[in-house]
């Protein structure tokens, strides 16, 4: 039976730093990624690559970010956005629900854990173009969220995975762990099917950073309640809740937001799964500037509530329970610069109208006649008086309206009109393991199991409801440091 210091369970962003931090001090780590090696990094290849972290100014974000310019600088507003603010942010967004213990430390550790990403050969830049708008030649950064990945998800998959392996660190591909070995000791490997043949694995410890279920409509719909399983899954079709699923068949506890979940605005007619030439190009984020109609011809939710960071992981669900399970976001002219450049790709399903009456006469599967009216009602009801100011909550909005519009609030009267259709895209789940400050994996009985630790989507408790955009790769970042540091330190005892 083969033996190794440390395994751990998956191949994205959190699995690898997990992978590489362990290597710091143990000799053998084994990475076991369930897809092929072109499919292989998790969620994590569908990203954006954006990170949420803590900054005080632009010294800081240069930890991170060495290579900015002089000229970069000069032409960016970066602002600040403070521990005190990320931890408001998570309280906020989570109706306070989050871990306080563990929120504290992904706020605190931010920072830091990407500059030691960075140390290991990780690249990353300013989000100009997702996170910032030009005004006046100066680019002002908004939503508390400035570095991403160079090449996005992907990059920071290849990047990783060329590094871990620059490390010494082994990665099987295909090779689907199956069930974890357990003694009174606690953890003492893996069984994992690889290359048609099932094998136990031997380790000192194991880091569980395979995903969340949200690739299985079984799980959506017994977790997440009916309907679920009619949404699109916007990333791997690997993640299948295998390492939840079999750290609770271990002991563990379960914790979290079960019948919660990221859930975004997403393509109507995308495939069913993520796909990696489109990437998250299919999601559509600009609602702000517009408006939501359902297949009723109704206006359905705030669209100017707060940010788009702080409301799109929360939309999906409610674009789930409308009639027919698909919306429409409307727009005009007035905006389209505006408009992200997810809403150029050509696997869209748009329909233009040089009036509103053309425009709703286009729209399939809805109530055009109501469509109208309500377009036309919003537009009587926009509070022309006040500015529009797309960087600040600039309260332009709406008056007289059940359902208002709070912010962003623009008529729709500048041809030509654009609609574009969407549905559910769920992203990840919320509920999974209970771990410590430390990732170790909590059991049921109360106390860490020993050897098994836990990172990324699978961990519950940090996400409630709701989510600030940019946190999950923050969260695997961080808690894959620890889990890893953690796991070798424990491979260490184990060897004395």
């Amino acid at each position: 039976m083969e033996q190794w210091d440390v395994i751990v369970v998956g191949a994205g962003n959190a699995a690898l730093c997990a992978a590489l931090a362990a290597a710091e001090s143990a000799k053998k780590v084994l990475v076991l990624e369930r897809a092929p090696e072109d499919e292989s990094g998790g969620n994590s290849r569908y990203t954006a690559g954006l990170m949420r972290v803590a900054y005080r100014g632009v010294e800081d974000l240069k930890r991170a970010m060495p290579e900015l310019s002089d000229a970069e600088i000069a032409r960016s507003d970066f602002g600040t956005y403070t521990e005190e603010q990320f931890l408001d942010d998570m309280g906020r967004i989570t109706e306070y629900r989050c871990d306080p213990d563990l929120t504290e430390i992904l706020v605190k550790r931010s920072l830091d854990t990407v500059a030691w990403m960075r140390s290991k050969g990780v690249r990353f830049t300013a989000a100009w173009g997702r996170q910032a708008f030009n005004i006046n030649g100066r680019f002002k950064f908004w939503g508390g969220l400035t570095v991403e990945a160079v090449g996005g998800g992907p990059g920071l998959v290849e990047s990783l995975t060329g590094i871990a392996k620059k490390n010494g660190i082994e990665i099987w591909y295909a090779a689907r762990a199956k069930d974890l070995l357990t003694d009174d000791s606690g953890v003492t490997g893996v069984v994992v099917k690889h290359q048609g043949k099932t094998k136990s694995l031997k380790a000192k410890s194991v880091v569980l950073a395979a995903g969340g279920f949200q690739s299985d409509p079984e799980q959506r719909t017994r977790y997440l309640g009916p309907g679920w399983e009619l949404a699109k899954v916007r990333g791997t079709r690997f993640n299948t809740g295998d390492g939840i699923r079999m750290a609770l068949a271990a002991g563990a506890a379960a914790t979290g937001n079960w019948s919660g979940c990221h859930a975004v605005a997403w393509e109507r007619n995308a495939p069913e799964f993520g796909d990696l030439a489109i990437g998250d190009q299919f999601q559509k984020h600009s609602y702000p500037w517009g408006i939501y109609l359902n297949a009723e011809g109704k206006r359905f939710v705030d669209e100017g509530a707060d940010f788009r960071n702080y409301t799109y992981a929360k939309y999906g669900r409610v674009i789930l329970s409308q009639p027919g399970q698909f919306a429409w976001q409307i727009f005009d002219a007035k905006v389209k610069q505006q408009l992200r450049d997810e809403y150029k790709i050509k696997q869209v399903t748009k329909r233009v109208g040089n009036t509103l009456e053309e425009l709703c006469a286009k729209l399939e599967d809805t109530n055009q006649e109501q469509a109208l009216k309500e377009i036309q009602a919003y537009n009587q009801a926009v509070c022309t008086g006040v500015p529009f100011n797309p960087n600040i909550k600039d309260g332009r909005g709406t008056k007289g309206l059940s359902i208002p519009k709070s912010n962003w609030a623009n008529t729709l009267d500048t041809p030509p009109y654009e609609a574009y259709a969407v549905t559910c895209g769920i992203t990840f789940s919320f509920g999974g393991l209970k771990i410590n400050t430390e990732a170790q994996v909590i059991s049921s009985d109360g106390g860490p199991i020993p050897g098994l630790y836990a990172a990324g989507e699978l961990v519950g408790g940090i996400f409630w409801f709701n989510y600030p955009g940019g946190t999950g790769l923050t969260n695997g970042s961080v808690f894959g440091r620890i889990a890893g540091t953690g796991a070798a330190k424990a491979a260490a005892g184990a060897r004395a």
